[in-house]
């Protein structure tokens, strides 16, 4: 006779949009990389106002949860317990089932942009771009990564001086500029945690400053439609250039192990992740008619 099959367990991606995430495409391939049939990994479209609902009618069967935009906020509020780090960015991009059925909030953006930056040589300055909650996780990040000081670029002087506050308090020199300042000081390490049409406007208006020979890096934690073109100005510049794919992969990496309790096989990871990139541009480029990436 056949064995019963387990019951399966379920994790998914909330947020709004969310149909263009690739995490049910990175957690997919590590089930199937492991044999973890008995998992499931989906993408439900909702907005800050109708999570609480909707996670509170999740079944036992519901083991993770991974949380994008606009949901890292409230995301948090919805927890029994809070990770150091959700506490100090004060944003939650994972909720973790406790035995008690409540939820533990995590936020594993930080741990992502280290791994994405983990290899990169730096003079312990860098440059952040965007304020939001994304760009707190990249504060806590640039900190554990070795950074004595950063330049906080925004739009938005109040959300600015709250990242600076975190930085400082973590003993950081720290100083918010406007965001077209950005390149006014070369910085080894930039990190822009801007949406697609800003970094490309922010492109425009202010070239990045020549960093041949330095040995600077950028880190656009966009992966869609890559290169964007801020990276783009930055590669022509002479920056090293991170796709936020790495950032993507080690979060997610780090997500598959709180929700699991297994390591993450991150190479099958990356190998899925570029694989669906290369397969939508394709897409793109024959709607498009020329071949080519947006």
């Amino acid at each position: 006779m056949p064995r019963p099959r387990r019951p399966v367990l379920n994790a998914a991606v909330l947020g709004r949009p969310v149909a263009h995430s690739l995490s049910p495409v990175l957690h997919s391939a590590a089930y199937r990389a492991l044999g973890m049939d008995d998992w499931a990994y989906g993408a439900h479209d909702l907005g800050a106002a109708e999570l609480a609902a909707w996670v509170g009618e999740r079944d036992e069967s519901w083991r993770g949860l991974s949380l994008t935009m606009p949901l890292k906020d409230v995301a948090l509020t919805l927890a029994d317990t809070a990770s150091a780090t959700a506490r100090l960015t004060g944003a939650a991009n994972t909720l973790v089932r406790r035995d008690d059925l409540g939820w533990d909030a995590h936020n594993t953006d930080v741990a992502g942009i280290v791994g994405a930056l983990a290899h990169v040589d730096h003079d312990g300055t860098a440059t952040l771009l965007g304020s939001g909650a994304t760009a707190r996780s990249a504060g806590a990040a640039l900190v554990r990564l070795g950074m004595r000081e950063v330049r906080v670029a925004a739009r938005n002087p109040s959300s600015a001086a709250d990242v600076v506050a975190l930085l400082q308090g973590l003993g950081t020199e720290a100083v918010a500029v406007p965001l077209e300042q950005w390149a006014a000081v070369p910085a080894t390490v930039v990190v822009s945690t801007l949406p697609p049409a800003v970094g490309a406007a922010v492109a425009a208006l202010s070239e990045p400053a020549d960093a041949t020979g330095r040995g600077a890096t950028l880190l656009d934690v966009v992966y869609a439609d890559w290169p964007t073109e801020l990276a783009r100005a930055a590669s022509g510049a002479g920056y090293d250039v991170v796709s936020g794919l790495d950032m993507l992969v080690h979060q997610a990496a780090e997500q598959f192990r709180l929700f699991t309790g297994r390591d993450a096989p991150v190479e099958a990871m990356f190998a899925a992740g570029r694989a669906a990139l290369a397969a939508d541009d394709r897409l793109d480029g024959a709607a498009h008619g020329d071949g080519t990436a947006r």
